[in-house]
């Protein structure tokens, strides 16, 4: 028991340590809000988004519609990949000399953000929508994979065993025991990343990867804040539209 007790003192030494050095590393200084002049200078940046303007709200809906359809294929493609990947994964399904160079793969895909691979698909395929859901899929095939992967993981061994000991192949053993136990969190895991990457497909277009992003960006830069405020209303509504749905 002291040796456990002990143990525990330490990781919360270090998990301070770790907190108290993050802090430092990431410059917090949450005092700066407590400064009059900085927030009346927030109060007057923000108030320079109202009212927003929607003029041009035909353009933005056809922008917001290109986004959402780039999410939901990002997603979709995103979701098949990730499916083998996951299964390739998992401890309990593959040995280590499988799973080990599968979550590595994982790990990259993960790891190299959506604009990075917008970047690099514009110079594949030119500007465009089609760019925007290659990176989306990469991306999101990589977290997924992951995901995916820690539900095979913690599945029921039963009918897995029981599967296993009529002989069937390993791809039956996956059909049958496998996929039935973990659909419902596949299906949670990949709603909530299609949400999700409906909000990163928006700042894909800053990059020229087509959708509202386009607009957000040259709104931004002509400092007509007001227009930017009415492209957020039409992904805010955008968003919980889906989250409705």
């Amino acid at each position: 028991a002291k040796l456990v007790n002990s143990t525990r003192i330490a990781f919360l030494v270090i998990a301070i340590a770790i907190l108290i050095v993050s802090a430092v590393q990431s410059e917090l200084k949450f005092y700066l809000f407590l400064e009059p002049e900085r927030i009346n200078r927030i109060g007057q940046y923000i108030l320079q988004y109202f009212p927003p303007d929607f003029t041009n709200w035909k353009l933005y809906l056809e922008d917001t519609l290109i986004t959402i359809a780039m999410g939901i294929w990002g997603t979709l493609l995103a979701a098949i990949a990730a499916v083998p990947l996951s299964i390739m994964a998992s401890n309990n399904i593959f040995p280590a000399w499988v799973v080990q160079p599968t979550r590595r793969i994982l790990d990259a895909m993960r790891a190299i953000n959506e604009l990075v691979f917008a970047l690099i698909f514009i110079v594949a395929v030119g500007l465009g929508p089609f760019a925007g859901v290659l990176s989306l899929f990469l991306h999101t095939a990589g977290t997924l994979g992951k995901l995916f992967s820690e539900a095979v993981e913690a599945i029921e061994p039963g009918p897995v065993e029981g599967i296993r000991a009529t002989g069937a192949s390993k791809f039956l053993e996956v059909v049958y025991a496998v996929i039935p136990q973990v659909i419902p969190l596949w299906t949670s895991f990949t709603l909530y990343r299609f949400e999700s990457n409906v909000r990163s497909a928006s700042v894909l277009g800053i990059v020229g990867a087509g959708g509202i992003g386009v607009s957000l960006y040259q709104s931004f830069g002509s400092f007509e804040y007001q227009k930017v405020c009415a492209i957020l209303i039409i992904l805010i509504v955008a968003t919980s539209l889906i989250d409705l749905v």
